[in-house]
């Protein structure tokens, strides 16, 4: 379970994702849809294949002569049912996320202007993604002092020369 759960929702962002023009007009740059819906549901579904009968048992409130589909004679029940738990809440989170958005969106704007979509999220806010190391970034010398000044730049905004560093311990 821990192999499939950490491979398929990796395998579903890093290739599945690039080659599904669905998930192409989806903005969704953390990865979210891979981390929570499919692990999740890969999680469920899992549950109900690999459900171990004496463990089920302990249980017998909740679910009554339970087993994982491996284990056979209506092991497949269990699945079945895991399967219609992960519908359920694929379900219920598309209304209430929707609702939720409606709402939301009678007070403030959902979506940026495409001015600002066009220069990005980071630059909006006067940032720049993963400039680390003095990788040649920019940043602004009121704040940080130092630096060297770029050529086509004019509002105090410098770019820095990355510097080797030894620590001898």
């Amino acid at each position: 379970m821990g192999l499939a759960s950490g491979s398929i929702p990796w395998f579903t962002m890093m290739v599945v994702h690039k080659r599904m023009s669905l998930f192409q007009k989806i903005d969704d740059t953390l990865g979210v849809f891979h981390t929570h819906a499919v692990a999740g549901l890969l999680g469920g579904l899992l549950t109900g294949l690999f459900a171990e009968p004496t463990l089920c048992s302990l249980f017998p409130v909740v679910v009554t002569n339970s087993r994982g589909a491996i284990y056979g004679s209506g092991g497949g029940q269990q699945l079945g049912r895991q399967l219609v738990g992960g519908l359920f809440i694929i379900g219920w989170n598309i209304v209430v996320t929707s609702i939720i958005l409606v709402v939301i969106g009678i007070f403030v704007p959902l979506r940026k202007p495409d001015e600002q979509l066009v220069i990005g999220d980071d630059a909006v806010h006067g940032e720049e993604a993963y400039a680390l190391w003095g990788d040649g970034e920019k940043f602004d010398v009121t704040k940080h002092g130092g630096g060297e000044r770029s050529k086509n730049d004019e509002d105090s905004v410098y770019e820095t020369q990355s510097k080797q560093v030894s620590i001898e311990i």
